[in-house]
This record gives C-alpha cells, sequence and structure tokens, in this order.
C-alpha cells in the first residue's frame, strides 16, 4: 500500500523532535449495500474509503491527524500536525527501525464481493421478500437490506510492528411487520461473516426470511408481558447482548482506568457464579469480530475475562497497555482511518456447559423464555442495565407456553453473572454492531441456553 521506506520515515519525523511514540494506520476500504423495500430497490451504493491516520504520544498527550493524500509530501504534513500537538518540550532526534511486514493473504476461496454482479445482490433480496411474504397474508410489509466490505489496512509504529491484513465481510438481513387483531409486529433476522459472497453457498437465505415472517406471526397472538421478578432462560445466541453491553465494556481498560467500571480492582475475585467463563477471542473462525490483527497491528487472540466465575483480566488496546507495563491484548479498534483506535471487544461470549436446553426449561416452574433480546442501555459504572425483548414466552410448569409483547428486561451486569444457575450445551453466536464513543465496528456476540434465578421484567401484566 505504501514503500516501506516511505512508512519508516515517516513515522521518524513523526517523532523526530521528542515524540514517544508514533503510529501509522493506512486503510484502503471498498464497500456496497443495497436495500429492499415494499417489493422495490430503495437503494443500491457503493463506496470507497482510502487515508490515513497518523498517531503521536508525549507523556499523557495524543496528537492524531488523518488524510486522504497517501504521498510522501501528504503523509509527512500530517505527522507534522500530530506531532505539533503531542510535542513536550523535550527535543531530540530518533531512528526508527520497523520489521520486515507480516502479511495476512486471503484464502483463494474468498470471492471478494465486489466482483460480485448487483443483479445477483438484488436477487437474495427479491427471494427474501417473496418467501417472507408467501409465508401469510398477514404479512404487509418486508424490508431487507444487504451490505459488504473489502478492507486493506497496514499497520506500523515506532515499537517496531509492520503488519498488513486484508478483511471481507458480508451480511444480510429481513424485517417483517405483520398485522393482525393485536395491531402491527415485526419479526427481525440477520446474518453477518467475515468472509466474502461465498457465505451464501451456507447461508439460506429463504430460510432467514422465513425465521423472520414466523417471529412477526407468533406474536400477533401475544399477550402482555407480566411485571415483576422470575426466573429468566435465554436461549443460546440470544442474550448475548447482554453480557456484551452489561458486563462486557465494564472490563474494557480505558473504563477501568478512568475509574468508571464497576470491576476496577476485582483481578482475583469471585464476580460471577462458577458456571460462568467470559472470552474475547478476535480468532473465532468467521465470525463477525474476527480479524487476523487488531488496528494496532497486535494480532488477534483468545482473552480469558472471567474463568468459573473469577475476573482474571480486563481487555487492553496498546496505549492502555503502554502506560500499565504490559501487553496488549489485541482488543485496539478503530471505525476507520479517521479515527484513534480504543479498547473495544471483538467476539465476546460465555462459555458452554453441560446442562441440556430442555432440561433447563424443565426445571423452570414458572418464568419467561427470552428467545431473543433487541437492543437496550448500560451504566458501565454500576453495571445497571435495561433490554428490550423482542420475542419472549411464558415458562409454565416447565413448558414454554404463550407467546409475549415486547417488553423490557431490567437488572445489573454484576448480579445477572452472580445469579445463572444453569449453563447448557447448545453454545451460539451472533452478529452485531458495537457503538462506542462515537465509533461502530462489527462484534460477535454468543452465549449457551442460559437460566438467571430472577431478573425483574418490566410488562404491563401483573405478575
Amino acid at each position: 500500500m505504501i514503500p516501506q521506506e516511505v512508512v519508516q520515515k515517516v513515522l521518524a519525523a513523526a517523532v523526530s523532535r521528542g515524540g514517544e511514540f508514533a503510529e501509522i494506520f493506512v486503510e484502503d476500504k471498498k464497500s456496497s449495500s443495497a436495500a429492499f423495500d415494499d417489493g422495490k430497490v430503495e437503494e443500491l451504493s457503493s463506496g470507497v474509503s482510502r487515508g490515513a491516520g497518523i498517531r503521536v504520544v508525549v507523556g499523557d498527550t495524543t496528537g492524531f491527524a488523518h488524510t486522504a493524500d497517501l504521498s510522501e509530501a501528504g503523509l509527512m504534513r500530517a505527522a507534522e500536525a500530530a506531532r505539533s500537538v503531542a510535542l513536550s518540550t523535550n527535543a531530540g532526534t530518533r531512528t526508527v527501525v520497523v520489521d520486515s511486514p507480516k502479511q495476512h493473504v486471503l484464502s483463494e476461496r474468498i470471492l471478494i464481493p465486489s466482483e460480485v454482479g448487483k443483479r445477483e445482490k438484488i436477487e437474495l433480496l427479491q427471494r427474501m421478500n417473496q418467501t417472507a411474504r408467501s409465508t401469510s397474508g398477514s404479512i404487509k410489509q418486508v424490508s431487507a437490506g444487504y451490505g459488504d466490505s473489502y478492507r486493506r489496512i497496514l499497520v506500523a509504529n515506532t515499537d517496531g510492528v509492520f503488519a498488513t491484513d486484508e478483511q471481507v465481510r458480508t451480511r444480510i438481513a429481513v424485517s417483517v411487520v405483520a398485522f393482525g387483531d393485536t395491531g402491527m409486529q415485526t419479526g427481525y433476522e440477520t446474518s453477518a461473516f467475515t468472509m466474502g459472497f461465498e457465505m451464501f453457498e451456507n447461508v439460506d437465505v429463504e430460510e432467514l426470511a422465513t425465521v423472520a415472517a414466523k417471529r412477526a406471526l407468533r406474536k400477533l397472538s401475544a399477550r402482555p408481558a407480566p411485571s415483576g421478578t422470575l426466573p429468566v432462560v435465554l436461549q443460546g445466541g440470544s442474550g448475548g447482548i447482554l453480557f456484551h453491553e452489561a458486563c462486557g465494556h465494564g472490563l474494557e481498560a480505558d473504563h477501568i482506568i478512568k475509574d468508571s467500571s464497576v470491576y476496577k480492582g476485582r483481578v482475583g475475585e469471585l464476580v460471577a457464579s462458577p458456571l460462568v467463563t467470559l472470552v474475547d477471542d478476535g480468532t473465532v473462525g468467521s465470525q463477525w469480530g474476527t480479524a487476523s490483527i487488531d488496528d494496532e497491528g497486535k494480532p488477534s487472540q483468545r482473552n480469558v475475562l472471567i474463568k468459573d466465575g473469577v475476573l482474571t483480566d480486563y481487555m487492553w488496546d496498546g496505549l492502555r497497555a503502554r502506560k500499565s507495563n504490559r501487553s496488549s491484548s489485541g482488543n485496539g479498534r478503530r471505525q476507520s482511518y479517521q479515527h484513534l483506535p480504543m479498547v473495544r471487544m471483538t467476539n465476546t461470549y460465555l462459555l458452554e456447559g453441560n446442562e441440556s436446553q430442555e432440561r433447563i426449561i424443565q426445571g423452570t416452574k414458572n418464568g419467561i423464555y427470552v428467545a431473543r433480546l433487541g437492543g437496550g442501555q448500560v451504566n458501565t459504572a454500576t453495571g445497571d442495565f435495561v433490554f428490550g425483548m423482542t420475542e419472549a414466552y411464558l415458562i409454565e410448569n416447565g413448558e414454554i407456553t404463550e407467546p409475549l409483547r415486547d417488553a423490557n428486561l431490567i437488572g445489573n451486569g454484576p448480579e445477572v453473572l452472580k445469579k445463572i444457575d444453569a449453563v447448557a450445551d447448545d453454545f451460539s453466536i451472533t452478529p452485531g454492531t458495537c457503538g462506542k464513543d462515537g465509533q461502530s465496528v462489527p462484534v460477535g456476540c454468543g452465549q449457551p441456553t442460559v437460566r438467571i434465578t430472577e431478573v425483574t421484567i418490566g410488562g404491563t401484566a401483573n405478575g
């Protein structure tokens, strides 16, 4: 992308007057998307983003500049701008030596989405639309969306890192609206992987559409959810977002350093049920949060955060790790070259246990079975959360019975972890988009079916 000798000159210039650390991040990204609504194509777009971000650190001050000019002169100007912000009174020169490039080459099996015709992508959305509408006459609206990206990055810094990566991601989703006596109900389903268009060799778009349609149709007969404190069983894969938001963010080192996490200073303590082992892993197959390296050039790795209920470590990016005299955990991520990296999750999940889903349900006399969680809000300083239940059912006498209307789960992340008393063997992981400080990155969220002994349900019926 940029000759190694140019990278070396730019880094040398960035620290030439007293900089302690400098980094260059180069990104070349192509993306496309399509939206299908009300039986027709509503949007068909493609884009290209290419540029570099340069970071210079002096003490506690970080200077950052980004540019779309990848010429040597353009990079030098960005380096000088970042240096001027970070510059201290220290003077002197520094020779910068970077390693030979460490490259990750895409498999020959990957079908780059930009090499696939727009017609083929639109046909996928048309098939989803037709399948969902054919499910029932109650289906009145179907929206489908497709997106892909091909991203090449180069990361080099004054610690000697020089790494490149190619990342291909493909995503498809469908939303269905059904009308009945209870009004309008919705169903949603998505599939997303860090792979190319070959994803559709294994992803059945008609099946996705059918799942979304049946989800909306079942909710037409839903009754109001109870209110009060009840046992909750989270279906495998469905509750990963709860653990991502309510627990994962509190284990990011920037929150720890800023004293804005309930988990600060608790390494070595029992913070969850002994049945809970929580992992963040950027190496999991082709999951949505997987990559060969993070956005600071650190190889992705598997990090055990909580083991058998005991807090073992936090997630670290390079900057916080340097200040704490330790190594990055491969969790430095950024939305694009225009953004600074920060501590972010990759694929965060609970490990599976030994129970079966069926036995967990049978062992729950009365409670709520949550098949799908929606968005929510979390206070990382306290762990308090509110999440929407977008598909849930009553559990009565150990059996799943009536569907429930949308309602909220209300609780506290650390308390929920302590109240998990059963973990199944049916692990599943789902894709998501994580927002933090104005930046969005792809992540995976997963867990097996788990039972929480008590959670507050914010329903409208008397529980």
